[in-house]
């Protein structure tokens, strides 16, 4: 899928003939790609690496969905059983692969666009890409990923830091970290199951900082996901799944505050609201209890070789790893069209357009409860058809 094919004979041209270009062929991407090949409208995937799904292509080796295999599948095609209920990094990106071929979809490989302004003549979107290409489409998705850019915070001394220190986006598997103690920073579902991959895979010690203590929830209970709750729920008013929340979680989750782990003492769904989204626990509770991975105090400072944490308390681990986050990184593309809020997220998403920029859409930057692929899904088809009413 290095090049681009012509459409189908059956797909319809788009107003002088310039198609939607989707940037990003992740699976927000190629939904959104084949909602609009179903209603007739001819859509180029613009993917800067050389394959789809280069980002899921490089997390972690035991990574898996925390979102059902059956809630996760985007439209068109579902993700085979043999996937399991859980499905693996391998097979997520299996299964984008052959939702690329199933479809036929158009997919341009090796070509990052750059910026997006209106065309000269105001009636659709110019698209500067590598390679010195200007492309002219008549209406533009963007789907670059809610993972794009790794966030490391400014620490003071960070940049003279000499020791083993890397992004969560550059680990892999445990065996470099065999024998050794490592710091892993940040408690979300990235650091905690990275921080539990390390304690089974034969570090000497791992300990996890942690500056607000995380909603943690069991992926499953008695068969019951907490996707399907998550789907259940999103729509409510914010108070009240709070206060549904609170005992369920604390008769299905123990209290770790002895292993310096409190409850947290903001309601789960206000935490979401706020851009937290609850840890699904594939082993940290036990690891916690047991004291494979020690809890310890947010990193303040990094100094004389040492990292500092917020008790005033210094660290020398042999290997740092910050799951601090991505940021969406799309200030150069779209920013200058005032599409963006003040933490550089798009102020719209799905089926909506902002005012001032019609024809522009945004998918994969929300990371709802119900599930990023589930929401992804339903995002393609309203992306669509706001398209091809728009072109109408």
């Amino acid at each position: 899928m290095a090049a681009s094919r012509p459409a189908p004979a059956h797909l319809s041209p788009t107003p002088a003939d310039r198609p939607v270009y989707v940037i990003g062929a992740g699976p927000g991407g190629l939904a959104a790609a084949y909602a609009l090949r179903a209603r007739g409208i001819r859509a180029v995937v613009l993917e800067k690496a050389d394959r789809v799904g280069a980002s899921w292509r490089g997390h972690y080796d035991r990574l898996h969905l925390h979102t059902t295999r059956r809630l996760s599948g985007l439209p068109g095609l579902a993700m085979p059983r043999r996937f399991g209920r859980w499905v693996s990094r391998d097979n997520v990106v299996r299964y984008l692969e052959k939702y690329a071929e199933h479809h036929e979809l158009e997919i341009v490989t090796g070509v990052e666009v750059h910026r997006v302004e209106r065309s000269g003549d105001g009636t659709g979107w110019l698209l500067h890409a590598s390679g010195g290409r200007e492309l002219t489409g008549s209406a533009v998705v963007v789907a670059t990923g809610f993972n794009h850019t790794p966030r490391i915070p400014d620490w003071p001394g960070r940049e003279g830091y000499d020791g083993d220190f890397r992004h969560a986006g550059e680990y892999r598997d445990a065996e470099p970290y065999a024998g050794r103690d490592v710091l892993v920073v940040g408690a979300g579902n990235t650091g905690a199951e990275i921080a539990v991959d390390l304690a089974e895979g034969g570090a000497a010690r791992v300990r996890l900082a942690v500056r607000t203590a995380p909603h943690i929830l069991r992926r499953s209970t008695l068969g019951w996901a907490a996707q399907y709750t998550g789907v259940l729920v999103r729509r409510l008013p914010v108070g009240l799944v709070d206060r549904l929340a609170g005992p369920v979680g604390r008769m299905s989750t123990p209290d770790l505050s002895a292993q310096g782990l409190p409850r947290p003492d903001t309601g789960l769904y206000t935490r979401v609201k706020q851009g937290a989204i609850p840890v699904q626990d594939v082993g940290l509770i036990d690891a916690v209890r047991r004291g494979k991975v020690e809890v310890v105090a947010a990193v303040e400072a990094f100094e004389d070789g040492k990292v500092v944490l917020a008790d005033g308390s210094r660290l020398s681990p042999d290997a740092v790893i910050a799951a601090t986050g991505y940021t969406r990184a799309l200030d150069g593309l779209v920013g200058h069209l005032g599409v963006l809020d003040e933490r550089g997220r798009p102020v719209v998403h799905g089926g909506r357009t902002p005012e001032q920029a019609a024809g522009l859409y945004f998918t994969g930057f929300t990371n709802p409860i119900s599930g990023m692929f589930r929401e992804m899904a339903l995002d393609a088809g309203r992306i669509a058809k706001s398209v091809a009413k728009s072109l109408r």
